[in-house]
């Protein structure tokens, strides 16, 4: 178990280095001059570059454009910063283990491994696939073929190897030193499969007024004082929002019903499925590789598209399916029980050419009338010469907005770029809308003084000492049903309450003494307020 954790504690270091060394040990944080050769962490004595973090967030950030066909947005790039991240400081700290456990890889293992244990996405393609499954002959065939050398395939494959294979090797060493003994699964099998029904008394502090505990000034600033990171606050901007929303028309839904059915006549009339998704689905991440959904159960979709899935035959073509993401045409490749093998093709209800041509002219005029301005006046000048109503949102610091059932990209990130009040953004874009933000106040984050948070602390504190208050009355009951029952203690006025039957048992949450007193007595206390009866089964 020792050399398990050893691993786990891998996993931690990167967490408490990715929240923590980007901006305490770099000129990030404006303490020096950023260059090319700065330094943003340092890992058991080893540097990462400033280059390294931007050449992998830029390698990111062209990753998920490829499969979203979308701009990144400035919430999506401070998301991908801090994956990018966390992903050299992993993969440094993984270098550092395999040299330590003297792991290496040979171009001899990586020959074998590319041959005969294909990566995911070589599986999962449609071109090495023959009746829907993969074909391995097929790969092995690729493998050979110039094609393979020409479109970088095996250079990919052999950066991937020699990435997975030590992580397997280390895994593997990880795993044969891991252990649990008899005893230690027979407790496991007892936390997870024992029960108690548990019988309990109430006392209340709703008896005890305010004016019965007293809590001074002294005691507040001290709890604040031990309890700082309890007042932390993210940033808190408030911002003024104009939206300009691509309304979808009658005439647009029926232009993505002519789309499906179209579709659907070409591959009733012999076109291939996967070919015309690769074209054709809206859906571009499934698209790329025919239309595949994967292989799972019930649960994974739409209540509409499951319907629809669960009634096909294995290779039959659904009527046009409509969800809240567009018209669907499904094909079942496989399936076993329950289980599905999916592909599918999304038509979205979108905007025709001549609808978003008028609300890009409308957001385009918006853009030039108030985008990025440092007036706040040509903000309310532009909303109402567009017709356009303002609504004010409230946005926490790294908090993603959403606003009216919706996520607005980058205004978030925006609003906490170093704007000032009464400063404008550019337009943004989504798929549903253009938005545009004005920042109207910004409180900075951090600890919150003393002041704002001293009402919340004399509440707790008042309340923690009233519980105090009840203390002796509940042990005294206690005593007093160890020596009758619940029942006797609850008749002389107390109330008595019972607990979920058959609930598991947390033993890290109930005292060994008190189970076994519970099994001895058939009655036991909790101490100071509670006794409770506990029976195990």
């Amino acid at each position: 178990m020792r050399s398990a954790a050893k691993y786990i504690w891998i996993i931690l270091i990167v967490a408490f280095v990715g929240s923590f060394l980007l901006y305490e040990t770099s000129g990030l944080a404006g303490r020096a001059p950023v260059t090319t050769t700065t330094s943003i962490a340092t890992v058991n004595g080893e540097e990462i570059l400033l280059t390294a973090w931007q050449n992998a967030v830029t390698a990111l950030e062209q990753e998920r454009s490829q499969q979203t066909g979308n701009a990144i947005t400035l919430d999506e790039r401070q998301q991908l910063e801090e994956r990018a991240f966390n992903e050299l400081v992993t993969e440094l700290l993984l270098q550092q283990e395999y040299k330590r456990r003297g792991i290496t890889v040979t171009d001899d293992e990586i020959l074998q491994a590319a041959r005969l244990a294909p990566p995911p996405q070589a599986m999962q393609s449609p071109d090495l696939q023959t009746d829907g499954k993969f074909d391995i002959q097929k790969y092995q065939r690729f493998l050979s073929s110039p094609l393979a050398r020409q479109s970088g395939a095996l250079a990919g494959l052999e950066a991937y190897y020699r990435t997975e294979i030590p992580k397997q090797k280390l895994f593997d060493q990880v795993a044969s030193g891991a252990y649990i003994t008899d005893e230690r699964l027979w407790q496991m099998y007892r936390d997870r499969h024992d029960s108690a029904t548990v019988s309990y008394v109430v006392l209340s502090t709703a008896a005890l007024t305010d004016t019965a505990v007293t809590v001074t000034d002294a005691e507040i600033s001290a709890f604040y004082d031990r309890n700082k990171k309890r007042f932390e606050r993210p940033g808190r901007a408030v911002v003024s929002l104009l939206t300009v929303t691509r309304a979808i028309t009658a005439a647009d839904s029926a232009d993505a019903k002519r789309r499906i059915d179209a579709i659907r006549t070409e591959i009733a009339g012999g076109a291939k499925f996967e070919d015309v998704a690769k074209r054709s689905s809206t859906d571009t991440v499934s698209g790329a590789n025919g239309g595949a959904l994967g292989k799972g159960g019930k649960g994974r979709f739409t209540p509409k598209f499951e319907e629809a899935a669960y009634a096909l035959k294995v290779g039959e073509l659904s009527q046009p399916v409509l969800t809240p993401f567009g018209w669907h045409l499904i094909r079942v490749d496989a399936r076993q029980g329950d289980t599905l093998d999916l592909r599918h093709i999304l038509v979205n209800i979108a905007q025709s050419d001549s609808s978003a041509t008028r609300t890009d002219r409308r957001a385009d005029s918006l853009a030039s009338k108030a985008g990025s301005q440092d007036d706040p006046k040509a903000f309310d000048a532009a909303a109402k010469q567009l017709g356009l109503t303002a609504a004010s949102a409230v946005v926490l610091e790294k908090e993603p907005l959403s606003f009216a059932g919706r996520y607005v990209p980058s205004v978030s990130a925006w609003a906490f770029s170093g704007v000032r009040a009464g400063e404008t953004s550019d337009l943004f874009d989504s798929p549903d809308a253009y938005y545009l933000a004005r920042l109207d106040s910004l409180t900075k984050g951090g600890l919150a003084p003393l002041a704002e948070v001293k009402g919340d602390i004399r509440r707790r504190l008042a309340r923690d000492k009233r519980v105090e208050k009840l203390r002796p009355i509940g042990e005294q009951l206690a005593r007093a049903a160890r020596a009758s029952s619940l029942e006797a203690v609850a008749a002389d006025g107390a109330r008595l309450r019972e607990g979920p039957k058959a609930r598991p048992l947390k033993r890290a949450l109930v005292p060994q003494h008190l189970l076994d007193r519970g099994r001895e007595e058939h009655s036991a206390s909790a101490v100071p307020a509670v006794g409770a009866s506990a029976e195990g089964r």
